[in-house]
């Protein structure tokens, strides 16, 4: 990807992060994750997997307005339609439409590239780390979930058998057990995952 493209699709991004919780120094943290795994697949379109990378987050404003919507949905319309308005490929297009709209949810993605595998694993990494974890408490702030639940006795909940939103409850249905479901060998390797997300929270931007 030369400078020029890279720069277009960057600004595209800008302007559409306005979500502290989901902003663009995530979507280089992820960029620079999936670069570090993609080096360890085989067959990877790097044009492709820039692309979905910076743009994946662009829904969130409009997810944000109405939780009904998924922003990962809304994002790939949006990515769709401003890379076929300059002019770029079709079939580029439809496959960064694809790793965007399969990147929030493993259990409805169904056969995927190896790019949305990527972008997938660098976006489901950025979330397990401690970076990851403020992120996500920021955003519960953000749309007033509460930390935890309280007891019918008045203790506080642990999580495990909420039935109402709370951090405690995502932590134990989605961030305690993400490492399960990863799709690349060097995203699903706990280690090397942290290593990585180390790295890259250690690396300037």
């Amino acid at each position: 990807m030369n400078h020029t493209t890279y720069s277009l699709l960057e600004n595209y991004m800008l302007t559409c992060m306005d979500d502290s919780a989901h902003d663009k120094e995530h979507t280089y943290r992820v960029l620079y994750t999936a670069l570090e795994i993609a080096k360890t697949e085989q067959n990877v379109n790097y044009d492709i997997l820039i692309a979905a990378c910076l743009l994946h987050d662009i829904g969130r404003r409009e997810q944000f307005e109405n939780p009904n919507l998924c922003h990962a949905i809304v994002g790939a319309d949006k990515v769709y339609r401003f890379l076929i308005e300059h002019q770029f490929d079709l079939a580029f297009a439809e496959q960064v439409k694809h790793c965007i709209s399969t990147h929030r949810y493993r259990k409805t993605n169904g056969r995927i590239s190896i790019e949305a595998k990527i972008l997938f694993d660098a976006d489901k990494i950025d979330v397990a780390r401690l970076i990851g974890i403020a992120r996500r408490l920021i955003y519960q702030i953000i749309i007033g979930v509460p930390l935890y639940s309280v007891l019918p006795d008045g203790t506080i909940s642990s999580g495990e058998k909420d039935t109402v939103p709370s951090f405690f409850y995502e932590y134990h249905f989605k961030l305690k057990n993400i490492y399960s479901n990863f799709y690349t060998a060097r995203g699903g390797n706990r280690r090397r995952a942290e290593e990585i997300g180390r790295g890259i929270l250690l690396s300037p931007v």
